[in-house]
């Protein structure tokens, strides 16, 4: 498993997959789809087709990351 950073976090795209979020937030891959097929994700997922999509914005609030503090990165 990749150790995110809070620079990395903050440079991710407006939304990631469900593997990319749970990775995030140190959930295994399974657990990440078993959390989100039953609504029990720790943020809110978005189901596209057979996918499940993260806000990236949720993560980061989740996380308490402070968005300007990108620019240190």
């Amino acid at each position: 498993m990749k150790k995110w950073t809070e620079a990395d976090i903050l440079r991710l795209p407006a939304v990631i997959d469900i593997v990319t979020a749970g990775e995030i937030l140190g959930i295994g891959r399974t657990q990440s789809y078993r959390l989100a097929k039953t609504g029990d994700f720790p943020v809110n997922t978005l189901r596209v087709g057979n996918r499940y999509k993260v806000p990236t914005a949720l993560i980061r609030r989740h996380l308490h990351l402070d968005e300007i503090s990108i620019e240190g990165a």
